[in-house]
């Protein structure tokens, strides 16, 4: 950890109860391990609702995230919008409807005074219906102090996300993308200062479809038999990325990719 940088760790998608489960045991080993100065974590998945259920959204803030970001899923979650009123560090998709519970985005004081931004987008791509998270990203930039921006793009097309990133390039310093819970090894430093990766993948169990029972998922496209999605057992492995942003650049000089598991 140096005094001139700033290290933040970013996890995937948490998928499911185990995998919060284990998540919430390791998050602090987790920032001593990578030197972390913040943690965020995608919790949009985490909870028995299928989305992020308010108590389960706090044990993530107390087990070590700093910020807790969401998608499609979240709002599913019970409570959660209570749990969003009494903590701004959770956050949903900046572009959804006004009327929606909760914020696009929270500033957070870290390391030196820093005023950190961290955003969460929707894409619009083979995705619910949302607002442009081009507009809805200048706008927010255009309105509040910062001095460092993080943003989540939680989107299925790596097209759009890769567009957001360079197009925010230089004004937004790390853009990782959720929602595909499957790792790119793509991380890239854009030319202005910024960094990217399309996903950072999932935390959730190894033997699964993207954090499903796998037999639930063959059945359906072997023999069209829609059982109820269940959620995969077994060993759980963490995915993610550790970036350092220079704070005198704001350029981000190392993304570090993780796969973490015990």
């Amino acid at each position: 950890m140096q005094n001139n940088s700033l290290v933040v760790l970013t996890l995937g998608d948490v998928a499911g109860q185990s995998a919060l489960d284990y998540v919430c045991s390791k998050l602090r080993k987790l920032k001593l391990l990578y030197g972390a100065d913040v943690v965020i974590v995608n919790g949009e998945n985490a909870s028995k609702s299928g989305g992020l259920d308010g108590e389960d959204a706090k044990r993530l803030l107390n087990s070590g995230a700093d910020v807790v970001t969401g998608g499609n899923h979240t709002l599913r979650g019970r409570r959660i919008s209570d749990a969003m009123d009494e903590f701004p560090e959770i956050i949903r998709p900046l572009n959804y409807q006004s009327a929606c519970p909760g914020k696009g985005h929270v500033v957070i004081t870290v390391k030196n005074g820093i005023k950190l931004l961290v955003l969460n987008v929707a894409g619009q791509v083979y995705m619910d219906p949302a607002d442009s998270p081009f507009a809805c990203t200048e706008r927010l930039l255009n309105s509040v102090e910062y001095n460092v921006a993080i943003a989540d793009f939680h989107g299925e097309a790596t097209s759009e996300k890769a567009a957001f990133a360079r197009h925010f390039d230089g004004r937004i310093n790390f853009t990782f993308g959720t929602h595909t819970h499957v790792q790119t090894a793509d991380e890239t430093y854009l030319p202005k200062g910024s960094g990217f990766i399309t996903d950072l993948g999932m935390c959730g169990p190894v033997d699964s479809i993207l954090g499903t029972d796998p037999q639930v998922v063959i059945n359906r496209m072997v023999n069209r038999e829609f059982s109820p999605f269940t959620k995969a057992t077994g060993d759980i492995k963490i995915c993610g990325a550790a970036v350092t942003i220079g704070l005198d650049t704001g350029y981000v000089t190392v993304i570090k990719r993780i796969q973490f598991k015990e």
